[in-house]
């Protein structure tokens, strides 16, 4: 993720903080210093904030240290205000897996919750989590307790992208398979979205936000286990295209320019003397001809971080990677030689007419 610190590795696993959080930093003190509060106060304030975070980030660990068993890397973990996120190469389809590596992340906040409970006195502490506004030596443990606890309800709402929506779609697939598991799933999770934003208008205008945040990603879900679905029993090699828009790395932006105009294609492979030394897209055309000029070299430009697919390789491995790596034009090579390419718009043409065609046979789960 772009604009993160890293902050270093647990298990191989990268964890990165995006900048964001500093400035939620500076508004719990900033907000603390208004309210007339005094240093203690701030400092217990933005401690107990930096505690919350690392709960969030042993919640990530659970899901991805529970994935490294089932041989799913994570690309790593990233940290921002609003929560965590564990960036797996992708979601275990058993449902017996997806189960352990869903309930892996709140199992983490009941073991931690289970751990704060000794230093916890109820007597004293109970009357505390009424004063939440102010943190403070008295209430620090029953408060993240608290937190853990409510962080482990909350992430079991049996609705995507929660843990629970994971879940339920793992509990259901024990029965009806992984697609139709996934289209129960996010409708029901389509359901609560609405509901939360309905009481969202009558008592609390966050859960407004929760509905929508909700409702886009069962939507997401959906639309991702559709597309995997439609594209099993086919290989890179369905979706090929074979005429190879070829643009000399020599070549200025200009002649590149003019290409664009001349025909339909959007990207382009680079060639150095019969090589393939990289690609260039119609947005990295269009943005050096207005900040560089129309004689800086197409090799000056072009991205040289080549993406290369084999023409076996199963079609729904090839559009994960289209996903995770952002690359518009992925290469297709066969004993070293360029048979032709892949990008995203055909693979989401291929995407339409089986669609289509699934839909007419009425075999189109979701």
């Amino acid at each position: 993720m772009k604009y993160s610190l890293y902050l270093g590795k647990i298990s191989g696993i990268k964890i990165s903080v995006h900048w964001t959080f500093l400035i939620l930093i500076f508004w719990i003190v900033f907000t603390n210093m208004r309210s007339g509060r005094g240093v203690n106060e701030i400092i217990w304030s933005v401690v107990f904030v930096l505690a919350i975070f690392v709960c969030v980030i042993l919640h990530e660990l659970g899901h991805a240290l529970t994935a490294q068993r089932f041989n799913i890397k994570t690309r790593g973990i990233s940290i921002l205000p609003i929560g965590g996120v564990a960036q797996l190469e992708s979601i275990p389809e058993k449902p017996k897996e997806e189960l352990l590596v869903a309930l892996a992340g709140p199992a983490v906040n009941v073991l931690i919750a289970g751990i704060l409970y000794p230093f916890v006195t109820f007597a004293q502490d109970i009357g505390a989590l009424n004063t939440l506004s102010s943190i403070g030596p008295k209430n620090f443990f029953v408060a993240l307790m608290s937190i853990n606890l409510w962080l482990a309800l909350f992430n079991l709402i049996p609705a995507f992208p929660m843990d629970g929506g994971r879940v339920l779609r793992a509990v259901l697939g024990f029965r009806l398979g992984h697609a139709r598991a996934t289209a129960i799933a996010a409708s029901i999770g389509q359901v609560l979205a609405m509901a939360f934003v309905f009481f969202g208008f009558f008592y609390n205008p966050f859960l407004i936000f929760i509905g929508f945040f909700i409702f886009l990603g069962a939507q997401s879900e959906a639309v991702y286990a559709r597309s995997k679905f439609l594209l099993k029993g086919f290989t890179v090699n369905d979706v090929l295209m074979h005429e190879i828009p070829v643009i000399e790395s020599r070549s200025n932006i200009k002649d590149a320019a003019a290409r664009l105009l001349d025909s339909q294609n959007r990207y382009f492979v680079v060639n150095d003397n019969g090589k393939t030394v990289g690609t260039i897209s119609r947005d990295q055309i269009i943005q050096a001809l207005g900040e560089r000029g129309e004689n800086v070299s197409v090799n000056d430009v072009k991205d040289d971080a080549l993406a290369v697919l084999s023409p076996d390789m199963p079609l729904e491995e090839a559009w994960q990677l289209l996903q995770q790596d952002r690359k518009p034009l992925m290469l297709v090579m066969s004993d070293g030689k360029l048979v032709g390419v892949v990008d995203q718009e055909n693979m989401s043409e291929f995407i339409l007419i089986q669609t289509a065609a699934k839909n007419k046979s009425g075999k189109l789960p979701l």
